[in-house]
């Protein structure tokens, strides 16, 4: 069952979402050669402790990551990190450590933070120093599909319109989605329904509808 927020709640979110997006940019800052992941975890840590945003209570807002448990019992032990720090060839999900990043690497940063009471939840790539063209494209291209997945959320669409969307053009740059992994709800709980693949065919999966307010 997919959960439906009310306004009151989208508006905490959005708030919670902004509050995200700026740590994320303070993070971004400090992604350069000769920095550890596990160093961009702690300043993970103590912006969420510290917003960099003054109408950011700190007695508001947690590391939705640190310590979660997966319901499914695939995950033995509970996360050990605020940040999933994943570089190059690495998907999602890896652990930050002392490894160092190098000119030349690609990292993406996944974070997510509890505030109010909702977690709001996000990811970005980004390159580390001068990067190869075809990392540049690579995250280029990626962008661009989540923009134009973005766009095919309206009423009337369903969910495999979004995947059919982001695949398409996606394989339109000689490239592939990752079939093992998919989009998700968040909200009260860190994962919630639906899932969103980014694959699929038109006109299958939910229908989007309109908000009853």
């Amino acid at each position: 069952m997919i959960p439906i927020k009310t306004p009151e709640e989208i508006k905490i979110m959005a708030e919670g979402g902004k509050i995200l997006a700026e740590i994320i940019k303070e993070l971004e800052k400090k992604v350069q050669p000769g920095i550890t992941t596990k160093e961009l975890d702690r300043l993970a840590e103590s912006l969420i402790s510290c917003p960099p945003k003054p109408w950011a209570k700190e007695d508001k807002i947690k590391c939705s990551f640190l310590g979660y448990k997966s319901k499914d019992g695939e995950t033995v032990l509970p996360y050990p990190a605020c940040l999933c720090t994943s570089i190059n060839e690495e998907i999602v999900h890896a652990l930050p450590s002392e490894r160092k990043l190098k000119e030349g690497d690609i990292l993406s940063l996944d974070l997510g933070i509890f505030y109010n009471g909702f977690h709001t939840d996000m990811a970005a790539t980004f390159p580390v120093g001068e990067v190869s063209l075809e990392a540049r494209r690579l995250i280029w291209a990626t962008k661009k599909a989540l923009k134009r997945g973005i766009k095919k959320i309206r009423a009337g669409n369903t969910f495999g319109d979004i995947g059919n969307t982001i695949q398409r053009y996606v394989e339109s740059q000689g490239l592939n989605v990752v079939r093992e992994l998919c989009g998700h709800g968040i909200g009260r709980e860190l994962h919630e329904e639906p899932k969103i693949l980014n694959y699929g065919k038109r006109r299958t999966g939910p229908e989007i509808k309109s908000p009853r307010i």
